[in-house]
């Protein structure tokens, strides 16, 4: 508790698993796309220009992913919270575009989650839980121009009179989010809403 007697806020480190993900991806992409071109380079010594060609193409694409994962890596791993308090809601962005929120300016407030069965490369089914934080002003004709950090998330992915902040494949984020939401804007909070299962390929 705090010293006035409220609950302490629940912030949430976005820029931690961000860049997880990145460097995770990152590093994966990359030994395999080096692992491709020593092969390409094989196979043209060994007289298979075809074949080498292709693990060539191959080898580059996922090379580029590595290398696209540390040009990205300072711009990923940057600092951002998201902060839940008696006040409202806000991003904490020092580096991009924050933001803050009172309760009293929205009108709902939900996460929405979609459970993605990722097709791998060797046809595996991965599962991945995909989530959102969607927030639904009272008045959107005044919210807007108050708040043109958020201009981007404004029915962005689907969502309908409403501003979507998503926070990629983090399941685990959804507990300390609801906790929050539910502590601090119960009269607002929708609860976990399911969007039902997707199929990617990655």
């Amino acid at each position: 508790m705090t010293a006035w007697g409220a609950p302490p806020p629940v912030i949430v480190d976005l820029g931690k698993s961000d860049a997880r993900k990145v460097l995770i991806g990152g590093s994966v992409a990359g030994a395999l796309g080096v692992l491709a071109l020593v092969g390409a380079v094989t196979a043209f010594i060994d007289g298979e220009p075809v074949g080498g060609s292709i693990a060539a193409v191959i080898g580059l694409a996922f090379t580029g992913i590595g290398v696209m994962a540390v040009v990205k890596w300072k711009t990923v791993s940057r600092p951002r919270k998201l902060v839940i308090e008696q006040q409202g809601i806000r991003l904490d962005d020092p580096q991009g575009m924050p933001w803050a929120v009172g309760w009293h300016e929205l009108g709902a407030i939900s996460i929405s989650r979609t459970r993605e069965r990722a097709v791998q490369l060797a046809d595996a089914l991965v599962p991945r839980t995909l989530v959102r934080v969607d927030l639904h002003p009272r008045d959107p004709r005044s919210f807007r121009p108050a708040h043109p950090t958020m201009e981007p998330l404004w029915e962005f992915h689907r969502v309908q009179n409403g501003y979507r902040l998503p926070l990629g494949d983090s399941a685990p984020m959804i507990g300390p989010i609801d906790h929050g939401l539910r502590t601090f804007a119960p009269q607002i909070y929708r609860g976990v809403i399911d969007e039902g299962f997707t199929v990617g390929l990655h």
